[in-house]
């Protein structure tokens, strides 16, 4: 049986068909956390992904070791408690499972380092019926969630310029309108109305300076990073020293941003229409969820995909 020592290989190609799945998860309920074993298949074996995942939970990490196009190797290994995946890597790899989070408030954007354990035990929540309803989620449905982790990280780059910086350079102006309006129309009877206004200033002031520092700055080196790794090249290390500064900065106003969001679905109850709501005041709080699901998706790229693979390819290729 595999070993800490020595990582040993399953061939499947030499099993049976209707034994490849069963000894594949006889092996992986035979390790102890942190060990693991090398599958050796002629084929990608996605579909084992899903099914682990489905009936063993989130206990395990899945890497490619070769991926075609005629053999395909997967190292699969057993977490131990302390390397229990986080909020963000749950929801990168499966978006959906932020509709779970976003359920019971559990932010998975700019708190999506902690595990659910350590969020539900802040928030006193029971991390047993949230696990159960992240593993819950249709198996039939995975397939058609878009893999962003397995982008190349230039395109990610100008996907996130040109799909949630667009949306919220053309989203603002609209809003600041209709925050406005409704504050000074019904902020006699609904006062909670003129601090939504200002929070949602400050999230636009917040934005409109954070987005260009990351498409003049940091995405350009990231994109240079990404080209030296394609061409085998170096870097020489820029004025900023490590990416890691710079993303801590943009982790830092993500977090601002999306706390002046939290703070607005709060003032409304969750965007929660009272009876005397005009078509404006239904538009306004329909645009501002809009645009904190957009805020979250965006982030969530940022933080749990982009920023983390672009610090492991400044190691590569920096040092």
């Amino acid at each position: 049986m595999p070993t800490t020592e020595t990582i040993e290989v399953l061939d499947v190609t030499m099993l049976e068909p209707r034994m490849k799945h069963p000894t594949i998860f006889e092996w992986f309920d035979a390790l102890k956390g942190g060990e693991a074993f090398i599958i050796h298949n002629d084929h990608d074996p996605k579909p084992l992904y899903y099914q682990l995942l489905g009936e063993r939970g989130n206990i395990f990490k899945w890497e490619y070791l070769e991926q075609g196009p005629e053999v395909w190797e997967v190292k699969i290994a057993k977490l131990t408690p302390s390397e229990e995946e986080s909020i963000g890597e749950l929801v990168a790899k499966d978006f959906r499972k932020a509709q779970v989070f976003k359920k019971y408030g559990i932010d998975f954007c700019c708190g999506g380092k902690k595990s659910v354990a350590q969020v539900c035990e802040e928030k006193g929540l029971d991390p047993a019926v949230v696990e159960h309803e992240l593993k819950a989620l249709p198996e039939a449905s995975a397939g058609v969630q878009t893999d962003f982790a397995s982008w190349d990280l230039s395109f990610l780059a100008d996907y996130i310029v040109n799909i949630h910086h667009k949306y919220v350079r053309e989203a603002i102006p609209a809003l600041n309108e209709y925050t406005s309006k409704i504050a000074r129309v019904h902020g006699a009877n609904h006062p909670e109305l003129l601090q939504v206004a200002k929070h949602f200033t400050n999230v636009a002031n917040e934005l409109e300076s954070h987005m260009p520092k990351e498409e003049r700055v940091l995405f350009p080196f990231i994109k240079q990073l990404n080209e030296a790794k394609q061409n085998g090249g170096k870097l020489d290390r820029p004025g900023f020293g490590s990416i890691q500064n710079p993303i801590n900065m943009m982790e830092m106003e993500h977090e601002a941003a999306g706390g002046e969001l939290e703070a607005i679905r709060e003032l409304t109850d969750n965007f929660t229409l009272p009876a005397d709501a005009c078509a404006t005041y239904q538009v306004a709080f329909s645009k501002l969820q809009e645009f904190e699901d957009d805020l979250h998706r965006h982030i969530h790229l940022e933080n749990n995909i982009l920023f983390p693979k672009a610090l492991e390819l400044e190691k590569e290729i920096l040092n």
